[in-house]
C-alpha cells in the first residue's frame, strides 16, 4: 500500500453531452485516485471518454454532477474565473500538435504562461533557462518552431507545461504526431519530470507502448473505467 498523498481524487463522477434533443452520456459514475508522482496513462476506444475525463481534471470542462479534488482543492465548486487562474497556476498541458506559436521562439513560447505571473524579468529568464536547460535544449532557446524538429517542438511544449511548475501535467497524445525515435525520447522525458521532479503526469494515449511507461493503466471503455497498477511499480 503506497503511502504517497493523493493529488487527483475523482468520485462519482457523470458527464454528458447534448446532441439536438438527445442526451448522450460519455462518463458513467467515475471514481479514481492518483497518488503524487504517479504516471497514469488513459486508454480506450475512440470515443471512450478519455480526453473528456482529462479536460475534467484539468479544469477545462465541467461535469454533471460528481467531485474532482486536486491538490486537496474540489474544482468543482469554482467559479469560470476561479477555474481559469487555477488552471494557469495549477496545470501544465501537453498536446498532440504541440501548440507552439510560429512567431515566438522557443524562449518565448515557453516564457508565455509567466508573463501575467507577477515574477520579475529576471525570474522569468531564469525559469524559462531552467525549463530549456532541463528539455536539453539551451542551444535552441533562440529558434523558432518552424527551425524545430517535431520532437524538439514538442520537448518546448514540455518545457512551457511544467515553467510554472504545476501541480499536474495532462498530456493529451503526446506522442501521436512523433516518429518512434523521437516518441520514445520524449516518454523518457516525461519519465524523468516524475522520477526527478516529483511531477504527476495523467496522460491519454492510443500506444500500448507509451502506455508501458505509465505506472498505473486505466482503461476506459463506453464511459466505464478500469485501472490497474503496472507490475513493476
Amino acid at each position: 500500500m503506497s503511502s504517497r498523498p493523493l493529488i487527483v481524487r475523482i468520485r462519482n463522477l457523470f458527464k454528458s453531452y447534448r446532441r439536438g434533443s438527445q442526451m448522450l452520456p460519455v462518463l458513467n459514475d467515475i471514481s479514481l485516485d492518483i497518488e503524487e508522482a504517479e504516471f497514469m496513462a488513459l486508454m480506450g476506444p475512440s470515443g471512450s471518454g478519455k480526453t473528456t475525463l482529462l479536460n475534467l481534471i484539468a479544469g477545462i470542462d465541467r461535469a454533471d454532477s460528481g467531485t474532482i479534488t486536486v491538490g486537496g482543492l474540489d474544482i468543482t465548486t469554482l467559479s469560470e474565473t476561479e477555474l481559469a487562474g487555477w488552471r494557469a497556476n495549477h496545470v501544465g498541458f501537453i498536446f498532440q500538435f504541440y501548440n507552439l506559436i510560429p512567431v515566438l521562439t522557443a524562449f518565448e513560447n515557453v516564457e508565455l504562461p509567466l508573463l501575467l505571473s507577477g515574477l520579475s524579468k529576471k525570474e522569468r529568464i531564469s525559469h524559462v533557462e531552467t525549463a530549456l536547460r532541463m528539455v536539453n535544449l539551451s542551444d535552441r532557446m533562440d529558434h523558432y518552431p518552424g527551425q524545430l524538429s517535431g520532437g524538439q517542438q514538442q520537448r518546448v511544449a514540455i518545457a512551457r507545461a511544467v515553467v510554472t511548475d504545476p501541480t499536474i501535467l495532462v498530456a493529451d497524445e503526446p506522442t501521436g504526431d512523433l516518429d518512434r525515435v523521437s516518441a520514445e525520447d520524449i516518454l523518457e522525458l516525461m519519465e524523468r519530470l516524475v522520477h526527478e521532479l516529483g511531477k504527476t503526469v495523467i496522460m491519454v494515449t492510443h500506444d500500448p507502448r507509451a502506455a508501458n511507461k505509465a505506472h498505473v493503466i486505466s482503461h476506459l471503455d463506453k464511459g466505464v473505467l478500469n485501472a490497474r497498477p503496472q507490475a513493476d511499480f
